[in-house]
């Protein structure tokens, strides 16, 4: 339904890791003494691996007590690399958090400045999926690969420079080996990747379906549907696992591969190398140092190529994070601000930095515009998507203070209309005027301000009930709560409840009723206390002895507001000052409940088909 956004598709390495260092390069200071220490306790390994050479030569020549210095020193490498090894550990636990932090901080930020039709086209398991799978994914590299990469990198170039120090010609056979060992894991990287990409969005598909099945438990009961629902789980759940099969086969050879390698390398070195010490062309000192080093030097590469699957997963996922906050946010060029006013001796109007109750538009000029919520649509077109047009050449006019309506068949545009004024989304064409100024001059924050809307779909937040219908306005008293309360006539159920205004809502209100849960958005919009309220079938799911009680309620809250309802009972659209009646995004009649019964067309028929049904 909504139309692509545009940005940057990272689909490269390059991207994602330049985007991933970037954030890692916040706290350098913290990752560069994380280098250090690995770098010491790399280098302590090789020394101390290195120290056998003069220890073995020592003990064939007798001298005891060289054999204690050296063996001394030796443990001295060892303990200073034990020491750096818990100083590593311990900071990088520390910067990886940083950095996670970060990023989760900058991903959530990002979302919330992304329009609306991102979320609509969107499933919420999959959004969710960005914050659990692919950021831990991340998670997992920080802590468990950064160190063995550094480690690792260290100590093959370590490793082969003290092997062609200590003999140059075993260590061709050596370096040959090594050729092979990254080949393979190039080569199986490669194909690893793809998998793990693929992984991960099946991952992200799964996780969304499973919400939406949760989320529908009810429905799928009620239609008996569960056969279905696990087939369909069951066929995303086999593209996870052939995904996941394909990524592990490739991935988990790397270990087995490069073990075979070493293990062949290091025949063939000790059949060479004993050659040589028969012939004199090495001393057993370096033969049996350099033996050990051989033996260590598949070591960094299968720490390498063991971490290989949390480089892969971190790259796949960091990559889908990444594309998220590399779409463009939500474009707000508005100029004009709502502001607290008050009325000077001269009856001009002048800034507040007091609430006043009283507001007005400030143009950037400096000029104030009274508040008073006349909206105007002019010849306004719209579509979701190019080539399906909802709205055809929209044009009405809701005076200050009038109640308008909106009736007319399914898909015919009427709460396209309220998302065009809330500016939800941007018209193709002509415009919309609030107070004589086009809501696209319009900061959208200070135009969402000055409107109240209550959906038919109601959303509470986990919280107390004070605190759901203080959402309409953060800063709202007790007894502005309790008032607001009882305009919706919800009061007498509220102080029914276990603990009153406080009791705490779970699960989007599941310890509720839907009709009271209603009650509440409708409390939450008269706490806000807008000039111009949007009523989007706002009583649907209240019965009629509640919808006859808070009639009154309702009255009172629309009383000097610009009002536009949109409801399928006449009961909420007999008494409007303006019906207009829409057909396929076209309005094809309007005008009051008496003169559009008077007609005897659309509304005619609507009026007496829905009468018949009540």
């Amino acid at each position: 339904m909504a139309r692509q956004l545009s940005g940057k598709r990272p689909k490269d390495l390059k991207f994602t890791l330049h985007a991933l260092l970037s954030y890692m390069g916040r706290h350098k200071v913290l990752l560069l003494l994380v280098a250090v220490l690995v770098a010491v306790s790399a280098i302590a390994n090789l020394m101390g691996t290195y120290m056998i050479r003069p220890i073995v030569n020592t003990l064939a020549g007798g001298d005891y007590g060289a054999l204690v210095r050296g063996v001394l020193i030796t443990a001295g490498i060892y303990l200073t690399g034990v020491l750096c090894s818990y100083g590593y550990t311990q900071t990088m636990v520390k910067a990886a958090q940083q950095v996670l932090y970060d990023i989760r901080r900058d991903l959530f930020a990002h979302l919330q400045t992304l329009p609306l039709e991102f979320f609509d086209s969107q499933r919420h398991g999959d959004v969710m999926s960005y914050f659990t799978n692919d950021v831990e994914t991340i998670s997992d590299a920080m802590n468990n690969s950064f160190v063995m990469v550094i480690q690792s990198f260290i100590q093959v170039v370590g490793t082969l420079t003290i092997l062609f120090i200590l003999n140059w010609r075993l260590s061709l056979v050596v370096l040959v080996c090594y050729g092979l060992m990254f080949w393979y894991i190039r080569y199986s990287g490669s194909r690893s990747k793809m998998y793990y990409s693929r992984q991960q969005a099946c991952l992200g598909d799964l996780d969304g379906y499973v919400e939406e099945m949760v989320n529908g438990q009810k429905v799928i009961k009620v239609f008996n549907h569960e056969g279905e629902n696990l087939q369909a789980f069951q066929e995303k759940n086999e593209s996870l696992r052939k995904a996941g099969t394909g990524a592990q086969s490739y991935a988990s050879t790397m270990v087995p591969a490069v073990v075979s390698i070493s293990y062949i390398n290091y025949a063939i070195v000790a059949v060479l190398g004993g050659i040589m010490a028969l012939q004199g062309l090495t001393d057993v000192g370096s033969l049996a140092s350099y033996l050990v080093f051989v033996r260590q030097a598949a070591m960094p590469i299968n720490q390498f190529t063991m971490q290989g699957n949390f480089l892969l997963a971190a790259l796949a996922g960091a990559e889908r994070v990444f594309q998220v906050m590399q779409l463009e946010p939500e474009v707000d060029e508005g100029q004009i601000d709502l502001v607290h006013v008050q009325k000077q001796a001269d009856g001009t109007l002048a800034p507040c930095g007091e609430k006043t109750g009283a507001w007005a538009w400030h143009r950037p000029d400096g000029t104030l515009v009274p508040l008073r919520g006349e909206v105007s649509f002019r010849d306004v077109a719209f579509a979701y998507e190019s080539g399906h047009p909802i709205l055809k050449g929209i044009t009405l006019t809701a005076k200050a203070g009038q109640k308008v309506a909106l009736v007319g068949s399914t898909g015919a545009g009427k709460t396209t209309i309220t998302n065009l004024i809330n500016r939800f989304y941007d018209i193709q064409k002509g415009a919309i005027i609030y107070d004589g100024l086009d809501i696209r001059e319009i900061r959208k924050d200070a135009l969402r301000q000055s409107l109240g809307i209550v959906l038919q779909d109601t959303h509470l937040f986990t919280g107390t009930i004070a605190d759901n219908i203080r959402f309409g306005k953060l800063d709202a008293t007790q007894e502005e709560v309790e008032q607001a309360a009882k305009i919706a006539n919800a009061d007498s159920f509220i102080r029914r409840l276990p603990q009153g205004y406080q009791t705490m809502v779970t699960s989007d209100g599941a310890n509720l009723s839907q009709g009271q849960r209603q009650l509440l958005a409708i409390a939450r919009a008269a706490v806000a206390d807008p000039p111009v309220l949007i009523l989007d079938e706002a009583t649907s799911s209240i019965d009629t002895r509640t919808e006859a009680l808070i009639e009154k309620g309702m009255d009172q809250l629309m009383e000097g507001r610009t009002v536009f309802v949109i409801a399928h009972r006449l009961s909420t659209v007999r008494n409007a000052d303006l019906i207009l009646v829409l057909e396929h995004g076209e309005i094809v009649e309007r005008g009051n409940h008496q003169e559009l019964l008077a007609q005897k067309g659309e509304y005619y028929q609507l009026y007496h088909g829905m009468f018949e049904l009540s």
